[in-house]
């Protein structure tokens, strides 16, 4: 569950600490007051997108931090695989944003936003308007009745989507190469000039390299003996004279100091080295006799790689690669009936077992269908639509899918006599975030989710409705937490934990603050959502007796649960 949220720096909020408890807690404030900021941080801690100009003005940065304790599995995993460190399912969940990055950390360990996305779903769900309207796509359907039979479906479905890649790499394979005889005999033939082509010039690993390192010796010949000429000349006649020179005069003062004989020493391996020197350069100017026959071989042989290479890969390596290919496609060519007769009994055979598949799945998805629809039905009249049908329909695509061969659509009629009709056809916006509320608690019972979130649960509702939500909203609240935000006095009558989110302005800043109310503090707030501006004794006294219902309704129901 979320145990504690701070915002710093974050649009109207300077900095705000919040303390989130067990079962129900509600979130109310005049409109304006920052609910939907307090809302949206939890969803930009989470890995949302979070606007630059969301930093509050005069700051350089702003936090975000959540603080989650958790018994999930699933997570444990997750962090194992983060190499995160998670003792005593505690998750801290952090975001500074400044005005050119975003650091991301869960305890303390620095993550992208990818990680936040993948850990979110398993710590808290959240529902608002957005996700309501995802309710008017069918393809949404087929999603929120797979989730709900996951535990048979998810195995067959991996199975179909993995058939459903395979079957699409067959098809392709099949119509990249159906050829036409004439087509497929050009083809064949090109193949053959090209591989011949490359066969007949042998070519060798490393040839080019030593080709050009000949090419420039040869081609530059004149110049390299000229610069060899004079370095023989300097070294052999002038240098060395000079060598034998210097030792003939230091021998002559060679008695007169024993260190005299050191430096003849090193002057006589000088002399040594020159002798040496001179001989490779001289055999050296030797190897470089060419003659013209050998500059036109070592052109020729050069301009044949180099004409290759242009044609079909940089690199003698890169050429072999390409004949290789050539070869794959040659033998496949020569053998075309036989591939193409072996592609068709892979690609039935896949199809078979597909279709097989997805009927199987389809099978599945109408098991757990029944079950989700009567579930759901029983929800919805919980939620005061008091004559509702609900059905889930299936038809047959044309073509198979990732998801199998299903498309599913959830049917509804609202009223007596009403005929069952698509949901997105019939459903307004308030029916829209009961029926979203009522598939959401359904669900959070499959997939095990600790925290769920409820922005603008109340739209469109109001009287014995909204009371009739209220009621829905504490019970789900018995076996996790639930947070949600309202306008209705009924539902924050039923709260848990009241948190009241209030603005203050002076001449030169807006502040949004939340604290936690008494039971005082949470009447006098329940009639200021009943009365608005001016509060009276009686309205005072209608919220206390509104309080008083709610208690004694949650006594009712679950004192001995």
């Amino acid at each position: 569950m979320l145990i504690n949220l701070h915002v710093k720096n974050l649009a109207l909020i300077e900095e705000a600490e919040v303390d989130f408890t067990n079962h129900l807690n509600i979130l109310t404030g005049e409109t304006g007051a920052g609910k939907s900021v307090l809302i949206g941080s939890i969803q930009s801690a989470l890995g949302s997108k979070i606007p630059r100009d969301m930093i509050r003005t005069g700051s350089e940065s702003a936090l975000i931090e959540l603080i989650f304790h958790t018994d999930s599995d699933i997570v444990r995993q997750l962090m194992e695989e983060y190499e995160i460190p998670f003792e005593d399912g505690e998750i801290i969940i952090s975001r500074r944003i400044t005005s050119n990055r975003v650091i991301n950390k869960i305890n303390d360990c620095s993550v992208t936003v990818s990680r936040l996305k993948e850990l979110s779903p398993f710590l808290l769900d959240l529902s608002g308007q957005h996700e309501n309207q995802l309710l008017l796509k069918p393809q949404n359907h087929l999603k929120i009745l797979d989730s709900y039979g996951k535990e048979t479906i998810e195995p067959m479905k991996k199975k179909v989507a993995s058939l459903f890649r395979e079957y699409q790499s067959l098809s392709g394979q099949l119509k990249e190469e159906n050829l036409g005889e004439e087509e497929r005999l050009r083809e064949i033939e090109f193949l053959k000039y090209e591989i011949s082509e490359i066969e007949a010039a042998q070519l060798t690993e490393g040839e080019d390299e030593e080709l050009e390192a000949l090419f420039s010796r040869i081609s530059h010949a004149k110049d390299i003996l000229e610069a060899c000429g004079e370095a023989y000349q300097m070294t052999e006649n002038n240098a060395s004279s000079f060598v034998g020179d210097a030792i003939r005069a230091l021998s002559g003062v060679s008695s007169f100091d024993e260190g005299i004989h050191e430096l003849i020493l090193q002057l006589g391996t000088v002399d040594e080295l020159l002798n040496d020197f001179n001989r490779e350069l001289s055999g050296y100017m030797s190897s470089m006799e060419f003659d013209e026959e050998t500059f036109h071989e070592t052109e020729e042989r050069l301009n044949l790689i180099n004409r290759l290479k242009s044609k079909y890969g940089d690199s003698i390596s890169k050429i072999k690669k390409y004949k290789e290919k050539n070869e794959k496609r040659l033998e496949h060519l020569i053998h075309y009936e036989e591939r193409m007769n072996q592609l068709k009994l892979e690609l039935k055979k896949t199809k078979k077992e597909l279709s097989k598949c997805c009927d199987t799945l389809s099978s599945l998805r109408k098991d757990a269908a029944k079950p989700l629809s009567v579930a759901i039905r029983e929800a919805l009249i919980d939620l005061n639509f008091r004559e509702v049908r609900f059905d889930i329909s299936f038809k047959k695509t044309e073509n198979f899918t990732m998801q199998g061969t299903d498309a599913v659509c959830f049917m509804i009629s609202t009223n007596p006599g009403m005929e069952l009709r698509p949901l997105q056809e019939i459903a307004s916006g308030g029916e829209l975030s009961r029926i979203m509320l009522a598939i959401k608690s359904i669900l959070a019972d499959e997939e095990q989710i600790e925290t769920l979130i409820f922005d603008e649960i109340d739209t469109g509702i109001s009287g014995r409705t909204a009371q009739k939500v209220s009621e829905r909203l504490a019970r789900i609240a018995r076996s996790r937490q639930v947070i949600a935000i309202t306008h209705l006095p009924q539902i924050a009558a039923m709260a848990d934990s009241h948190y009241l989110i209030e603005k203050t302005s002076d001449a030169h800043s807006t502040i949004s603050q939340i604290r936690l109310l008494d039971d005082t503090e949470s009447v006098t707030e329940l009639a200021r959502m009943l009365g608005g501006a001016k509060i009276t004794d009686t309205v005072l006294e209608n919220a206390r007796e509104m309080k008083a219902l709610a208690e004694e309704f949650q006594n009712r129901e679950f004192s001995e649960k």
